[in-house]
């Protein structure tokens, strides 16, 4: 069973948003079975849309459609699809009282005509109903294909997706079992990492497929398998997982759908009642930013600090002068005293410190671009290694973020 999303609107084309409902829709859906054949993205216009539907037809047996489903004269999918379905609009009085109900109660100006028109819907069409907006959510059936219209407004399509779109399709299909099981490693690059296990995959069932992601200072293993026999998949899968685990055990983190590196190091700090103190200047705070994300946080991580001037090294985090001035500002001897400054300042278990050149220029110091200096103290001791990480500045700073994490997860 394949579906195609086409995402509507040429805020996506230019740039303006980002298209997050089309990687919500293929996770939401890759969960029940259903895989996706393709994503396409195209303007607000009459034949676009409809050579979309046409081409989508031929691929797919499911086609989510978002976006275009405003009141504005801009927005003119339900149009179209009446066009391709040759069909009529309608009006549905449940929708209408719904819009009317948003008006009444949330909105202080008038409700207009051009709101009304909300309510409008292909007569073929089973409404969805939209319990967080006004534009409904449209299913049409043609040639045994499914057509669901959904608004483009995230928050709202993603409610219409789980609460009405996969259990109207898991009723009316059978659909088969796909697992992804995705082993996070950190500290070797795609290509040795690929030669390393090149037995190990060679060596992999048919039915499962190895997928090499690469990130910053990263690279996820992602083993994807499809079955219509659940058990079967999930054992398999699970073998060829424990046959990996011993080949990579030196670089090996974690799975990815138990927690990202820096929710495993939290995870760790709470679990022996650690707690952790950042000091960042060339990474400006990425790192900081990572433990804040993840609920909880407050529970180990007590603060940071961005000394990303020279001056603010010495203010802030006492940094004497004259080992800057001895030693540059990007060296070992600033990096371990930036360490064990913030992790006194915060009273910590441990902390991590940042000092580099992420480029273009040089800046305050004379180390090449791309020299990082990466430093942990403990109550017991204080360390630091430096690294290359090139000369693209967010490719710098990304891979000092990675390594940070990889460093600090050792250390503990």
């Amino acid at each position: 069973m394949q579906a195609e999303i086409i995402t509507i609107g040429d805020e996506i084309l230019i740039g303006q948003i980002v298209d997050t409902n089309s990687a919500f829709i293929g996770k939401e859906f890759n969960k029940v079975g259903i895989s996706i054949y393709q994503i396409t993205s195209i303007q607000d216009e009459k034949s676009h849309i409809l050579q979309a539907l046409k081409e989508a037809e031929a691929n797919a047996d499911i086609i989510i459609i978002t976006g275009g489903l405003g009141p504005t004269k801009d927005d003119i999918t339900k149009h179209t699809i009446c066009e391709y379905f040759n069909d009529t609009l309608v009006e549905d009085k449940a929708v209408l009282k719904h819009v009317e109900q948003i008006f009444s109660k949330f909105s202080s100006s008038p409700l207009l005509e051009v709101n009304k028109q909300q309510a409008l819907v292909p007569s073929k069409a089973h409404v969805l109903k939209n319990y967080n907006g006004t534009a409904p959510g449209m299913w049409l059936e043609k040639n045994g294909k499914v057509f669901v219209s959904l608004p483009g407004v995230p928050y709202e399509m993603k409610a219409l997706i789980t609460e009405q779109v996969i259990p109207k399709l898991r009723e009316q299909f059978k659909f088969p079992f796909i697992m992804h099981k995705t082993i996070l490693t950190y500290g070797r690059g795609e290509s040795a990492l690929a030669e390393h296990i090149s037995k190990w995959e060679e060596d992999l069932p048919h039915f499962i497929k190895l997928a090499y992601l690469p990130s910053l200072g990263r690279v996820r293993l992602r083993l994807s398998g499809k079955s219509s026999d659940k058990k079967l998949l999930e054992t398999e899968i699970n073998n060829q997982i424990n046959l990996l685990l011993p080949q990579i055990e030196d670089i090996f983190v974690g799975f990815e759908d138990e927690a990202s590196i820096e929710a495993l190091i939290g995870n760790k700090l709470s679990q022996e009642g650690k707690t952790l103190a950042i000091a960042e200047s060339c990474t400006g705070g990425r790192i900081a930013q990572s433990f804040t994300a993840i609920a909880g946080a407050s529970n180990y991580f007590k603060g940071s600090v961005v000394t990303y001037a020279t001056s603010s090294k010495v203010k802030v985090l006492n940094v004497p002068q004259v080992v800057i001035d001895k030693h540059s500002v990007v060296s070992k001897e600033v990096a371990e005293a930036m360490a064990n400054n913030v992790r006194e300042l915060f009273n910590t278990d441990y902390a991590i410190s940042t000092t580099g050149n992420a480029g273009p220029s040089k800046g305050d110091s004379d180390a090449e671009v791309g020299t990082v200096w990466i430093g942990i103290a403990t109550k017991d001791e204080v360390f630091s290694e430096v690294f290359n990480f090139g000369t693209l500045r967010e490719k710098v700073i990304g891979r000092a973020t990675s390594k940070a994490f990889e460093m600090l997860l050792k250390e503990i």
